[in-house]
């Protein structure tokens, strides 16, 4: 079912939940401007000369506006401001927008306020400013500790503005995680120790650790496409995993998810929504969003070029692109790929409350136990998980699964 961008779809009221059952509501926004494009990023960015930071202001507010009929009365839990990179907007903007969300729904007390940044010396020194405005937590773009793999990854920042802005992020916001790629083209195991070694000892509460991957339609696919990029093969992939799990985990930031790693209680709440299929909004330029009515899941995209979302919402006080109510197989599937991602798991709790059948419905009891066998899966009456091994092997098992 497919809604046209000029009607906004009717308003849907909130299936009741278990609070004890409940992931969360979260309220995602997208700043999709950057000032240059990294070779390994295929993520709904833009370079603009110029941004006029008071009319996308505007829009947005106006986009949460017609996102508050859809639902009404829901707690936020988290607010993630996404990109792109966020760290370029004023905190006014920031500002304006938390304003309004709190206008239309009530917040948690302790209600987190991620906001991701680059560690350029523009973007520190706004940092206070986004702590003033009700940002309670940065997720800031490190992406490596080494200023000749940050010059190949094509990112703007060295080191040493890297380190300068973490120490800013904790004196300003307290709450503070930060990403670096690996598996980087030449790089040995010793190499990586050393710097996630130097990265640990920044780490107070949060690291997202990600595995260089080649996507189709970037600079880095088309260089390895003319062999003029090698990354490491699938062993040499695995030996660096299997290092940074123990040593993460020896530092008391133990994988709870395939790539994220945090103290216990220091998790990314937003994100935990994802991977909980709870609801969320979606507001910016390619934003996506669900949301649940009586157990049918409802998905929405926003238009994804930043000028045509800017003036649909202008010329009709919103930019949804598109509506589809995701069918049951299709949601059973969703579930299992976003829970497995977890350490913990899927729970029957949650395969029931999203998608209305137990994990002995949703997957064949064959195929689960031949996963179960090789050593890939755990299962139990009331959990399915991944084991260590087959957690790097997520998209094989989950072919295994589905077929």
């Amino acid at each position: 079912m497919v809604a046209p961008m000029t009607a906004l779809p009717q308003t849907m009221p909130e299936r009741r939940r278990d609070a004890a059952d409940d992931p969360g509501f979260g309220i995602y926004v997208h700043w999709p401007f950057c000032e240059s494009k990294c070779p390994y990023c295929d993520f709904n960015s833009h370079v603009r000369e110029t941004v006029d930071d008071q009319r996308w202001a505007r829009a947005l507010v106006a986009e949460l506006d017609a996102m508050a009929v859809l639902a009404p009365g829901r707690t936020v839990a988290s607010v993630f401001f996404g990109g792109g990179t966020p760290s370029l907007m004023t905190a006014a903007t920031v500002e304006a927008v938390l304003d309004q969300i709190a206008k239309h729904w009530p917040l948690v007390t302790d209600l987190e306020v991620t906001l991701e940044a680059n560690p350029g010396s523009v973007e520190a020194d706004r940092f206070a400013g986004y702590a003033a405005a009700g940002v309670n937590r940065l997720s800031i773009g490190v992406q490596a500790l080494d200023d000749d793999a940050l010059r190949l990854l094509g990112r703007r920042h060295n080191v040493a503005e890297a380190l300068r802005a973490l120490d800013i992020a904790d004196k300003t916001v307290g709450r503070t995680s930060f990403d670096l790629i690996y598996a980087r083209p030449g790089q040995t195991p010793d190499a990586w120790r050393a710097e996630l070694e130097r990265a640990l000892a920044f780490a107070t509460e949060h690291l997202s650790l990600y595995q260089l991957t080649l996507e189709q339609g970037t600079r880095f696919w088309t260089l390895a496409q003319r062999g003029e990029l090698v990354v490491p093969d699938d062993d040499h992939a695995a030996e660096l995993y299997d290092l940074t799990q123990a040593m993460t985990a020896a530092a008391g930031l133990p994988a709870y998810e395939i790539s994220n790693h945090a103290r216990p209680g220091a998790e990314s709440r937003h994100n935990l929504i994802y991977w909980r299929s709870g609801d969320w909004v979606g507001v910016g330029p390619g934003a996506h969003g669900r949301l649940t009515d009586n157990g049918a899941t409802v998905a929405r995209r926003q238009e994804k070029a930043p000028e045509t979302w800017l003036s649909a919402v202008e010329r009709q006080g919103h930019a949804t692109a598109e509506v589809i109510e995701i069918g049951a197989r299709e949601r059973i599937e969703e579930v299992l790929m976003m829970g497995l991602r977890l350490t913990g798991g899927l729970s029957e709790t949650v395969m029931r409350r999203v998608a209305g059948v137990g994990l002995d419905e949703a997957v064949a009891p064959d195929r689960r136990a031949r996963l179960v066998a090789s050593g890939h899966l755990v299962a139990s009456d009331d959990t399915l998980r991944l084991t260590p091994r087959g957690r790097p092997l997520l998209n094989s098992v989950l072919r295994e699964l589905l077929v």
